[in-house]
């Protein structure tokens, strides 16, 4: 059991989705045996939970393997969180840092995710581990984008590399690795333009970025974190599964968690996408990003 002042900041960040899975928790406390109407209930309340159809199936059919015909008990419910927490389970554990030079870090995802600011959040943790960084306004195409990211910059006392509205955005990645190589940072935190599927050319743009950092620094990028809106839940995947097409994604940040009950995509995300979710935003506050923990994570949906 995962105890202490992150778990609770956690559990708190997860209260709406913490009262959809309260109908998941409250099938072990029945008396009774793990029939068919009991899987069958088990399956309604994990789709009702938004863990997507594979999840869901998967679960359930191992319930089925372990416990047909025996007695409803605790033993059910710690052998259904003990499945979810393989299920979210990874060896990506935050942000690899290059051994020598900046660490490169894209981070892409849809306006509206939640990705400005999360790169505030992340430069926060970055900074808060002793790392000097500077950030890239590649969002060129929007310039409220730009003001947005360099308002969160001198809130946090981070540099910035910016330029006009309609600028390259790689031109502007090129400018801001040169800065970070010159003036010894130990992070770049590239911002992208919000790019939905549908924007070929929005797309490619983040291709070009691609390439010009990786010329740039050695091994560059050495992150690409994909922000997704965790109250758009399953639709969450089908965003990710075409990021993924066009740059190969390192991570995962689900973001607005406090806000939404979809907070079981995380799930889905999981299963589908094979990527691990490297951190969760929790609250609207700078320090409410935290590093995934599938122990903590899961615990927290069935604390009462």
């Amino acid at each position: 059991m995962v105890f202490g002042a992150l778990f609770d900041k956690i559990k708190r960040g997860l209260a709406k989705t913490r009262d959809v899975f309260s109908g998941v928790a409250s099938l072990f406390r029945l008396r009774g045996r793990v029939d068919q109407a009991f899987l069958q209930e088990l399956e309604k309340r994990l789709y009702l939970a938004d863990l997507g159809t594979a999840a869901t199936t998967e679960i359930v059919e191992r319930v089925r393997q372990a416990f047909l015909d025996k007695e409803i008990s605790g033993d059910v419910e710690t052998f259904v969180k003990q499945q979810l927490k393989e299920l979210i389970a990874s060896s990506g554990d935050g942000v690899h840092f290059a051994a020598s030079g900046p660490t490169v870090i894209m981070v892409a995802g849809v306006n509206g995710s939640g990705k400005t600011t999360s790169i505030a959040k992340l430069a926060r943790r970055c900074q808060e581990d002793g790392k000097k960084v500077v950030v890239a306004a590649c969002d060129t195409f929007r310039a409220a984008a730009v003001e947005q990211l360099a308002i969160w910059s001198e809130r946090i006392g981070c540099d910035i590399v910016r330029a006009a509205a309609g600028s390259d955005p790689a031109s502007v990645a090129h400018d801001a690795c040169d800065k970070a190589k010159a003036r010894g940072f130990d992070v770049l935190i590239v911002d992208t333009a919000g790019r939905l599927h549908t924007q070929t050319h929005l797309m490619r743009e983040l291709e070009k970025i691609h390439r010009v950092v990786s010329k740039q620094i050695p091994g560059a990028p050495h992150e690409v974190l994909l922000v997704l809106d965790a109250t758009n839940g399953q639709n969450a995947i089908v965003q990710a599964e075409n990021f993924k097409k066009v740059v190969h994604c390192t991570g995962v940040i689900l973001a607005k968690l406090d806000g939404t009950a979809k907070g079981g995509a995380i799930f889905g995300v999981k299963r589908k996408l094979n990527l691990p979710v490297k951190y969760i935003g929790v609250g609207e506050k700078l320090e409410d990003l935290e590093p995934f923990d599938p122990e903590a994570y899961v615990e927290a949906l069935f604390a009462s």
